[in-house]
């Protein structure tokens, strides 16, 4: 009999932000496979969870690939997780799960839903919307130029992420090519002690980070509304 994969929520800042159902499936599995067992091994072990961790990312190989197939044809219930948050977005699981998928079809697949980042920014940025583009994180040289014309002549709402430092500098851009009239929130360190909405104009929400240099610090969901 085929194993299981369990697809695993975590929290993005607050370690309270976790399931129960999360709490039992990370215990109840023969393994946690995650992005890097350092990160993951904080939330083990403030939870008392002894499972065992595999790591898998970005620069894993084919061989570990395929172990962590070979566990679930072997029967095994692997529990996946990223970093932080709901895995898929903007971490390997999508080329996990697809593996997965494609050569051990009948390897039961559940979701446990759970903190995401951007979920949890729109629900607090006041912006309106019926429906948004997720862009991911804001390309640091190649595709830029590109990225920012989509954002300026998208009629959804977009929402992208920002590293720290980088944050004044895409909010200058962004003043650049929206027109006026379009506001934009930047949601910092969601669900951490430094969290804050800061939403209106490129300029006013630039005016906050000029006010006080320390709101560069962390990381950012920026949300821009919809071309009017």
């Amino acid at each position: 009999m085929l194993g299981k994969l369990s697809i695993v929520a975590t929290p993005i800042g607050n370690s309270e932000d976790i399931t129960l159902r999360a709490l039992r499936t990370l215990k109840e599995a023969d393994f946690v496979v995650c992005e890097d067992t350092k990160t993951t091994k904080k939330i083990l072990t403030l939870h008392q969870i002894q499972t065992r961790m595999e790591s898998f990312h970005t620069h894993s190989d084919s061989k570990k690939l395929d172990y962590l197939l070979n566990l679930l044809q072997e029967g095994k219930h692997l529990a996946y997780v990223s970093d932080a948050g709901t895995p898929g977005i903007s971490d390997p699981g999508p080329y996990f799960v697809r593996q997965v998928q494609e050569r051990y079809p009948e390897v039961t697949i559940e979701i446990i839903p759970g903190p995401d980042a951007v979920s949890a920014a729109l629900s607090g940025a006041g912006i309106i919307f019926k429906e948004y583009i997720f862009l991911g994180f804001v390309p640091q040289k190649k595709g830029r130029k590109t990225f920012l014309e989509q954002i300026e002549n998208s009629e959804m709402v977009n929402v992208c992420y920002e590293s720290s430092h980088r944050i004044k500098k895409f909010i200058s851009e962004l003043n650049n090519v929206l027109e006026e009239g379009r506001e934009i929130a930047v949601v910092k360190e969601i669900t951490k002690i430094h969290e804050k909405v800061m939403r209106g104009s490129t300029m006013e929400v630039l005016s906050f980070f000029e006010a006080d240099p320390k709101l560069e610090k962390g990381e950012f969901v920026v949300i821009i509304d919809a071309k009017k």
